[in-house]
């Protein structure tokens, strides 16, 4: 059984670039998609969170101008930069409503001003944003991970969370991948490096009670 007093969901880039046909990776991460059912069980799961009560933090992936200006990079970030993925204007203005950079319109309704949203990760892994910090400053020691991209975002989230102290549960289908193989390799690393891999029905399960 979960406690929200201690407990939170963390959910990796769920936004329109990996999760919805205008977005530029869509066609890498489509049939796990539709394998899994993403979509609708990040939804349920950000729907039992809010009615229980249990905070919800998003990972997000941004790029601003200035990132294009990088010297050197490994090939997914280079690919993001020069596809012009999850790109914003500025760090001054809102994401363009319906962007790459945008969280998908199922997810909005149970976002709120308890929802933290935090900076930016730029590469996979939350290194370079605060969401250690978030997740500290709010009492909170057990993460349930979801999102984008399993073998990548999710993955790296995992081990950095792991790494700093805290305890880590995936939701196995609340998460997509670009492809089998990336799916696949991402479960054998989750059996092997989180606390606990559970369903969405078997995580929402735990936060009902």
């Amino acid at each position: 059984m979960f406690e929200n007093k201690n407990t939170a969901i963390v959910v990796t880039d769920p936004q329109v670039e990996f999760l919805k046909p205008v977005g530029a990776g869509y066609g890498l991460t489509k049939d796990i998609l539709e394998e899994v059912n993403t979509i609708d069980n990040l939804a349920a799961l950000l729907k039992t969170a809010k009615e229980r009560d249990f905070k919800v933090f998003i990972s997000p992936h941004y790029f601003y101008p200035h990132d294009h200006k990088w010297q050197f990079g490994g090939a997914g970030e280079t690919m993001m930069l020069e596809q012009n993925m999850f790109a914003r204007n500025d760090q001054y203005s809102p994401v363009v409503e319906g962007s790459g950079a945008d969280i998908i319109e199922e997810l909005k309704p149970m976002l709120d001003d308890d929802t933290i949203i935090t900076s930016p990760h730029k590469i996979f892994g939350p290194e370079s944003n605060d969401l250690a910090l978030q997740l500290r400053k709010n009492g909170i020691d057990t993460v349930v991970l979801a999102g984008m991209n399993a073998n990548l975002c999710v993955d790296s989230h995992m081990r950095e969370l792991i790494e700093n102290g805290f305890k880590v549960i995936v939701a196995t289908d609340a998460i997509g991948a670009p492809g089998k193989d990336a799916y696949q390799a991402a479960m054998t690393n989750f059996g092997f490096i989180a606390n606990q891999v559970m369903t969405t029905e078997e995580v929402i399960d735990q936060l009902n009670k």
